[in-house]
Parts: structure tokens; C-alpha cells; sequence
């Protein structure tokens, strides 16, 4: 005759086992660690590009991935094929005016150079530099 309670309690341990030995691996695996950090350096250079294209020699508060705020908007990062893709938002505060937020979606290659900005802004200086630059739009 076959006892099931003994049965059970091998099957019930031998579960756990598994399940502890897989949660340990899961977590001690290198790889999401390697991610975030290419993530962060990623947003970084996102920050400096969006500095120095929407508000040069101007301060620039920026909503992205590092620094979100649901309140003012989601934001992303995707690793695309050529590099890596990025949402968020800005606003400059050095004019003197309670400026609103403007979105902003930004593509950089691996090497973290610039492929595409766009942002929605309506400021005319801004239009007018991102005339002469390619990969640079501003939408209204």
C-alpha cells in the first residue's frame, strides 16, 4: 500500500527546492544589474543632448526615466535596434514665466550620439535652430 502523506511531503519538498534554487539564480544573475546601468548612462546622455539642443546656457527641469513623475507624465526608455529609444518631458525656468512641460521623444545609437529629437514646443527660437538641424523637429 502507498502512503500519500509521505508521497506528498516529497513532492511538497522537492517543489520548494526547485522553486528556492530558481528564485536564487533569478536574482543573483548579473544581467539585469548590466541593463540598468546601460539604461542610466543612456538617460544621462539623453540629458546632456536635451540641454544643449531646447535650452543652451539656459536651466533645464527634465522629467525622464532617472527622474519621473506621474503626475507631470509617463516616461520611457526602450532599447531599439540601433541604439536606444527615450521619452519625458522639460520645461526651462530661467525666463521668468511659469513655462508649461513640452514632451520630448529622443533616438540615440549605441554609441549614445544623436539620431532624432522631436519635441512639442512653441517657442520660435527654438523652431528656428531645429531648422537647421536634421535630426532635431519641434511640433506645435
Amino acid at each position: 500500500m502507498v502512503n500519500h502523506k509521505v508521497i506528498s511531503m516529497v513532492v511538497a519538498l522537492a517543489v520548494g527546492v526547485f522553486l528556492a534554487l530558481f528564485s536564487y539564480q533569478r536574482f543573483d544573475e548579473e544581467v539585469p544589474g548590466q541593463d540598468r546601468v546601460k539604461e542610466e548612462v543612456a538617460v544621462l546622455a539623453s540629458r546632456q543632448i536635451l540641454q544643449s539642443l531646447v535650452a543652451p546656457g539656459e536651466k533645464l527641469e527634465i522629467v525622464d526615466p532617472l527622474a519621473p513623475s506621474r503626475v507631470i507624465g509617463k516616461s520611457y526608455i526602450y532599447p531599439a535596434d540601433h541604439g536606444w529609444q527615450l521619452s519625458g518631458y522639460y520645461r526651462r525656468r530661467d525666463r521668468g514665466t511659469n513655462e508649461r512641460w513640452h514632451p520630448y521623444l529622443m533616438s540615440l545609437d549605441g554609441e549614445l550620439t544623436l539620431l532624432t529629437l522631436s519635441v512639442q514646443d512653441t517657442d520660435q527660437q527654438l523652431k528656428a535652430s531645429a531648422a537647421d538641424d536634421p535630426r532635431f523637429s519641434v511640433e506645435h
